[in-house]
């Protein structure tokens, strides 16, 4: 059964904007680079189909698509710069602490 795309209405508007940028600046930095749309493709596995909706910034394209096209493309740091260590720095197996009962003043 084909995947099902995600409808771009279905996207917030801040996702469906960004994705829209990399899309050009994937467009933009493959043509000033002399890259050929079907050498891109070849060096990023994919078909010519899926490399049009990247640049067109399709939401329904997977995130590991256009972080390759940027990364092919020199300009991965430029467009998505690495998390600050504190999102992601964290025990794996720690859990979240109970809070004391006068913190907990919400009840719902």
């Amino acid at each position: 059964m084909p995947k099902k795309l995600l409808l771009s209405n279905e996207t917030p508007t801040l996702v469906a904007e960004r994705l829209h940028i990399w899309g050009r600046s994937i467009r933009t930095q493959r043509i000033r680079q002399h890259i050929s749309a079907a050498d891109l493709c070849a060096r990023m596995g994919i078909s010519d189909a899926t490399l049009r909706r990247i640049e067109r910034g399709d939401p329904g394209t997977s995130a590991s698509n256009f972080m390759n096209a940027l990364l092919v493309l020199g300009i991965l740091d430029a467009a998505a710069p690495a998390l600050p260590t504190a999102y992601w720095s964290t025990d794996a197996h720690a859990r979240a602490r109970k809070m004391s009962n006068s913190e907990d003043d919400d009840d719902f």
